[in-house]
């Protein structure tokens, strides 16, 4: 029971500093919204117009407009970047606090990142409602909303890991920031965030599909869609590559603290 109280008061202090910045906050809403609709429509609708063409590889305007808000919500909510203080924690010597008190470093952002996805099923629902109003977002039922959301919090916990792997990796390095960089370009190019996945050539789409990107954005967006899409294939693709990822993590930490000096204290 303690520990739950840990974890629960953990989760509230992380809703607080998010939201502490209530014009910070006001801005996270809005501002990908509007970026969206001045960047990504006119620029696929300036692509369509100069190809002429009515559809690309099955997608009509509407289509792919609608593709990218969905990309533009799964970003939203499966792709937060609540562990990028870990190599801060490390490299200043604060995880100190964490040996020290009876609550782990993994406790403490695992919470922080719950409190975090709280808040963003908050900015989400915005956005969906945003983009239905403004009349991008075609009707949805209320069950494939759930669906979409779902798989999206699953990958989530997936994208925390890699997060998390990256932050540990402070151990070693000055910076992890080009780590983070490289690791949000990769998929960024990978997932299907940029463009769908049909537009890539087959044999590499193929390629793709035993690895974890494709599961990071397009399956999501094809849950959202309401296209038929392979539970079974998400699950046991993207959930081996969780477990290893986790595993790869907590033996990091192991070794990583056998190392630690503290010396940023």
């Amino acid at each position: 029971m303690s520990n739950l109280i840990k974890w629960w008061q953990t989760i509230k202090i992380s809703v607080v500093k998010y939201t502490a910045y209530r014009l910070n906050f006001f801005l996270q809403i809005i501002g990908p919204a509007i970026v969206f609709l001045f960047i990504k429509y006119n620029l696929w609708t300036a692509i369509f117009e100069s190809t002429g063409l009515d559809t690309i590889k099955g997608y009509t305007l509407s289509a792919m407009l609608t593709y990218h808000v969905w990309a533009f919500v799964v970003s939203q909510l499966a792709q937060g970047h609540t562990a990028l203080n870990l190599a801060l924690d490390i490299r200043m010597g604060r995880i100190s606090t964490y040996l020290i008190y009876p609550f782990n470093f993994w406790e403490f952002h695992t919470a922080s990142f719950i409190g975090f996805q709280m808040i963003q099923l908050c900015v989400t629902g915005f956005a969906i409602f945003f983009f239905s109003l403004v009349g991008i977002l075609p009707n949805i039922d209320f069950i494939t909303l759930l669906n979409g959301v779902a798989v999206c919090l699953f990958v989530s916990l997936f994208w925390f890991s890699l997060q998390y792997l990256t932050g540990v990796m402070a151990f070693w390095l000055e910076e992890t920031w080009i780590l983070r960089v490289m690791l949000q370009m990769i998929t960024v190019f990978l997932s299907g965030a940029i463009i769908p996945l049909e537009l890539y050539p087959d044999f590499f789409r193929e390629i793709l599909m035993y690895t974890p990107f494709p599961y990071l954005t397009y399956y999501p967006i094809k849950v959202f869609m309401g296209e038929p899409v392979s539970y079974s294939t998400f699950f046991s693709v993207l959930g081996p590559w969780l477990i290893g990822v986790s595993v790869i993590c907590t033996l990091v930490w192991k070794r990583g603290i056998k190392l630690y000096t503290a010396a940023g204290m």
